[in-house]
């Protein structure tokens, strides 16, 4: 797949909203790049799980995606259906962080 300049906007549970520019592959890749990069940082109150949602919107031609928490990390958490989705899968696993494989 081919990189493309995103905005993310991730949403603390203050409702404070938090904006990050990435250059990603996927739509979950973008996610996992802002979850990681904002993961620690002062500004930011801890980010919601399930319902909480994440907007990325695509600079190119752009298009903006709103993506539930909770589906991001079902997505994450289950089995990759290619060997380039395992990769993927785990790469993204490795810079949140987690453990599973």
């Amino acid at each position: 797949m081919a990189l493309k300049a995103c905005n993310v906007v991730v949403h603390d549970l203050n409702e404070t909203a938090h904006s990050l520019d990435v250059t990603a592959a996927s739509l979950y890749e973008a996610i996992a790049q802002a979850l990681a990069a904002l993961r620690g940082h002062e500004w930011v109150r801890d980010i919601g799980k399930g319902l909480t949602t994440v907007t990325v919107k695509v600079r190119h031609t752009e298009v903006t995606h709103v993506v539930k928490m909770q589906d991001f990390e079902n997505w994450l958490n289950r089995g990759g259906k290619s060997p380039a989705d395992i990769v993927l899968k785990t790469r993204l696993r490795q810079m949140l962080g987690m453990d599973k494989q």
